[in-house]
């Protein structure tokens, strides 16, 4: 299911990440009186009214090196390519200014749904100041404190019920994946590979697909029904989408919300990069079936074993925790490696939903006690009384215990490792849940 998208924008220092921080409850913006201080767009998933969505702070989209103007029309472009909904900051310190009129014009011809948020509200005796925004013709003006908390439910309200109605279930028989990646890793060389037929346009030149295109196939030789989803590189040209890659970040979010496996594609020419390690972090964090694929193997000038042995452990050192992907190294030029890209993908995909029953998971977990068993904490020693699996995709574990308290990381790091070596989960991280017995 693809989470809607509300977007936060408006000019510099208005309290963007504040508000951004309130509403997802997390102090994951860096948040500070110089403008421009947010350097990444940030994105988080929150909910309200029992309708989860992901949350964009657009206060990175500026360039230090642009003009206010442009930096301005960039961050407006990306909203409203992104969002479904878009939340407009103003400040009621200021009041409207023109960068509040230029940003208003540009929002109001995209024909997106647009909440008013008047920020800085901190007091009674500034409401009656919200009014002058008005002037900017979209629509009414909540007043909000970001600072104190106040008001974000109003704006919330207004941003839910501007949401799109859920999307059907997709067809549990089709098992759905996506490429992701930095730009000009060949993720549409590999889709057109794995199709065998050129079904999207393939560039050397960053940002060529436009939209995530999905496309429906059978594999011949085992039948099963496929979706492949090749991720949108960036929408718009200009120095200013084109000179970073961060923009690419959400398009590779929504994917991954619509898939069940993701193939994260790595670059063999140019290696691992930063930006790697900020796209297989949304994937691990998202609980779906993942896998490397190491793509353009063909031109590195040494392609033996011990080549591979060697990129495997620059993959493992720097994806530390990622131990559990498989890698699969291709050339979508060549073709090489190609043939087991669809049947990993099955693999993976069945291990993210693989279910154990309650009693063979219980011994596995007294076995794992008796060769390690839980420690003391403060005299106090940990009981595990018994465990459950709740769900799938992940695999979560419910497990009971007579104090969570004294649960520590490293104990539940045991037990995961336990659960590797006794059921095959390749490809998918594993959610483990402590509760207390009486609870």
């Amino acid at each position: 299911m693809t989470l809607p998208v509300m977007a936060l924008v408006g000019h510099p220092n208005v309290g963007k990440s504040t508000l951004f921080n309130r509403i997802a409850e997390e102090r994951l913006a860096i948040v500070d009186d110089m403008p421009g201080v947010t350097r990444d767009r940030l994105y988080a998933q929150a909910d309200w009214l029992s309708r989860e969505f992901n949350i964009i702070d657009t206060g990175g989209l500026t360039l230090e090196d642009e003009p206010i103007e442009e930096q301005i029309y960039a961050q407006a472009q990306i909203a409203i390519d992104e969002a479904d909904v878009i939340v407009f900051v103003g400040d009621v310190t200021t009041g409207v200014t023109s960068l509040d009129e230029q940003i208003a014009r540009i929002l109001f011809q995209s024909k997106k749904p647009i909440v008013l948020a008047v920020n800085k509200v901190d007091s009674q005796a500034r409401k009656s100041e919200i009014f002058e925004f008005y002037s900017l013709g979209l629509g009414e003006p909540l007043a909000v404190s970001g600072e104190h908390g106040k008001g974000i439910g109003d704006v919330l309200d207004a941003v839910v019920a501007n949401f799109p109605a859920y999307e059907e279930a997709a067809d549990e028989n089709k098992i759905s994946f996506s490429l992701i990646g930095r730009p000009n890793v060949g993720k549409s060389s590999l889709v057109n590979a794995v199709l065998g037929e050129e079904r999207v346009i393939v560039s050397n030149i960053p940002g060529t697909t436009r939209d995530a295109i999905d496309t429906d196939f059978v594999d011949e030789e085992s039948g099963l029904e496929y979706t492949i989803i090749d991720t949108a590189g960036i929408r718009k040209k200009g120095k200013i989408y084109e000179s970073t890659e961060k923009y690419s970040v959400l398009r590779a979010l929504r994917a991954i919300d619509r898939s069940d496996v993701i193939l994260i594609v790595i670059d063999a020419e140019e290696g691992i990069i930063e930006q790697d390690k900020r796209v297989a972090g949304l994937a691990h964090e998202a609980g779906k079936g993942i896998v490397f694929i190491v793509n353009k193997w063909d031109t590195q000038t040494s392609k033996d074993h011990k080549a591979r042995m060697k990129f495997e452990s620059d993959v493992r050192q720097n994806f530390t925790f990622l131990a559990y992907v498989p890698i699969l190294f291709t050339s979508a030029k060549t073709k090489k490696g190609l043939k087991d890209i669809l049947p990993m993908v099955e693999y993976v995909h069945d291990n993210n939903r693989r279910e154990i029953s309650s009693s063979v998971l219980n011994q596995v977990i007294q076995e794992a006690i008796v060769i390690n068993p839980p420690p003391a904490d403060k005299g106090k020693k940990l009981r595990i009384n018994y465990g459950t699996q709740v769900s799938v995709g992940p695999p979560t574990f419910l497990i009971f215990v007579n104090d969570e308290e004294l649960v520590h990381f490293s104990y539940k790091r045991y037990l995961v490792n336990k659960f590797r070596e006794s059921f095959d989960f390749t490809g998918t991280s594993l959610h483990l849940i402590f509760r207390n017995k009486n609870k």
